[in-house]
């Protein structure tokens, strides 16, 4: 099953958990998600009124550590520790391979991990793939984990209200990929391989889960389409 004319599998589900998809991710994800450049972009900015000499900073689902990179690069003057985690031993072992000083990556579930007392958490289309029965649970121990004042930035692709403008979101991020070189059909089998492993929600569902972790701080801060980006502050 094709993804992309760099990227297949054999299997039918869709995987981090493949060198091939490693191997091409920075590259896939520009094809397969709007503006995502500009939503790391704008994390790094946002870093500048978060972290300080000292600091913590957390990237849930770090895939290849392209964004700890980059905010790294940016808060090279002060001591942060960056902490990666990713449940594919390959993306870990990609970013590992950057060798980059004060970030560490592990192979570790984040449904079941200790966040450590931080001041900047960010998960950037992560939380949409893990089983909605632990969302809150991980919701709850993010906002635990933030220092007072601490930041944590949530990118989710997201449900459409109603079924009307799912439709419009549907055909206007299939028109999006194809622009994108990505042929009809790897489009249509990347669709069906996210089948029950991608789980997206609306907006105020996602905004209802930061709430009961206890934030009363949340903001939109980005949006496309159906990919938006929201800061909770502590």
């Amino acid at each position: 099953m094709k993804f992309d004319k760099k990227l297949s599998s054999k299997k039918t589900k869709w995987t981090f958990k493949n060198n091939l998809v490693v191997k091409n991710f920075d590259e896939h994800i520009l094809k397969s998600v709007p503006h995502y450049v500009e939503s790391q972009n704008l994390i790094v900015s946002l870093s500048n009124f978060f972290l300080k000499d000292g600091s913590i900073f957390y990237d849930l689902g770090c895939s290849t550590g392209s964004l700890i990179e980059k905010v790294k690069r940016k808060n090279n003057e002060i001591k942060v520790n960056f902490v990666g985690l990713d449940n594919s031993k390959e993306m870990i072992s990609f970013a590992k391979k950057k060798k980059l000083k004060n970030c560490s990556f592990f192979v570790k579930d984040i449904v079941k991990e200790n966040i450590k007392n931080s001041d900047m958490v960010v998960s950037m289309y992560t939380m949409q793939f893990i089983l909605p029965k632990y969302r809150q649970k991980i919701y709850n121990k993010i906002y635990k984990s933030l220092n007072w004042g601490g930041a944590f930035i949530l990118f989710e692709k997201i449900r459409g209200k109603d079924a009307r403008f799912q439709d419009i979101f549907n055909f206007l991020y299939f028109d999006f990929k194809k622009e994108n070189k990505l042929d009809p059909v790897e489009i249509l089998d990347k669709e069906k391989s996210l089948r029950g492993v991608l789980e997206p929600y609306t907006i105020q569902a996602n905004v209802d889960f930061l709430k009961r972790a206890g934030f009363k701080d949340v903001t939109p801060i980005s949006q496309y389409l159906n990919f938006i980006g929201f800061l909770a502050i502590k």
